[in-house]
């Protein structure tokens, strides 16, 4: 049988097709054990796995067992994180909250908005697959999806910001009803399938409510990713905004902020602000997680008439506040 050593050379020989590179030169091999029995346990990583893993599963196969003679081996694929040399890595900020109903999504788009506005190049993964409604927000005309080459979908763009979203997949008021294994294949194409703008700055991931399947998978697509945490002021919201901060900071993820939304309404007549949600429940979240609360924005509607605010209005203002802050903590 061939030696620890020999395997080790010959796997690292092989390319990984998305770089062009031999595995060696991208740091290609997470695991590499052989068993008492003689099987090889293996895990590589891949850039664009999705396209090439199941090529390259056969290639080292054949190897392995055929031209190496180990009786089995167990592999498994992994997303690269080699960046090569000069080309800039995409930052991810996960934008979540415990429940549905406090504005998580307005508080994405506004975001991204506001770093535009900064000179950032922006994308959005509306990842909030049931419920997707940033092309509502940024009120984006949907229209059939350009593709390059290599079959990558061209995400639509509106004022600058590049979004992917399911809405673009289903005609117009059709409820979404699909079960796990559909919405993870989605979400494998949304974030290894999708030719983002040349040296994209950041792509802001609106999840869905809670911490459920697409939080944890975002942890394997995007394992640097960091996360924002949604709330508004009331007690309710704050208690399950702490669970999905938790749990985002038990898979591993660093949370960055808390943004409370719906903080008050200023009262424009005695030009006092209104708690009509509570008060508090953004510094409860943020103690609780240990981190900063980087934004409180005020109940209103936009002056320009759609679901963006203006960087002249106050609540434009604050998340102007707020991109500022995640661009330092992001380092963008």
């Amino acid at each position: 049988m061939t030696s620890y050593d020999d395997l080790r050379k010959k796997i690292d020989e092989l390319i990984d097709p998305g770089f062009n590179l031999p595995f060696k030169a991208v740091g290609g091999i997470k695991k590499l054990v052989v068993g008492p029995t003689g099987v090889v346990e293996l895990e590589l990583y891949l850039k664009d796995k999705q396209k090439n893993e199941q090529a390259l599963k056969i290639q080292v196969i054949k190897l392995v067992k055929i031209e190496l003679g180990f009786p089995g081996i167990k592999i498994d694929f992994f997303e690269s994180e080699f960046i090569p040399e000069g080309e800039k890595p995409i930052k991810y900020l996960a934008v979540a909250s415990g429940k549905g109903g406090v504005g998580k999504s307005s508080v994405t788009a506004n975001l991204a908005a506001a770093l535009i506005r900064q000179g950032k190049k922006v994308g959005i993964i509306d990842a909030d697959v049931y419920g997707a409604s940033i092309p509502n927000i940024l009120q984006i005309d949907i229209t059939p999806l350009n593709s390059t080459e290599d079959e990558k979908m061209i995400p639509l763009m509106k004022d600058g910001i590049e979004v992917i979203s399911t809405e673009f997949f289903m005609p117009p008021d059709k409820p979404l009803m699909w079960r796990g294994p559909m919405l993870g294949k989605m979400l494998i194409h949304f974030f290894s399938g999708v030719k983002w703008q040349d040296n994209i700055d950041i792509i802001l991931i609106d999840l869905p409510p809670g911490t459920g399947d697409v939080a944890l998978d975002v942890k394997t697509y995007v394992p640097k990713s960091k996360i924002l945490v949604v709330t508004t002021p009331h007690v309710n919201a704050s208690h399950v905004a702490v669970k999905a901060g938790i749990g985002a900071q038990n898979i591993g993820h660093e949370v960055i902020g808390v943004v409370e939304n719906m903080s008050y309404y200023m009262n424009t007549c005695s030009k006092t602000r209104e708690y009509i949600f509570g008060q508090g429940g953004g510094e409860t979240v943020a103690k609780k997680l240990g981190v900063p609360v980087i934004g409180q924005i005020p109940i209103g509607q936009p002056q320009q008439g759609n679901h963006l605010f203006g960087d002249k209005e106050e609540a434009g203002k604050i998340y102007n506040e707020i991109a500022k802050s995640v661009i330092k903590e992001m380092e963008i």
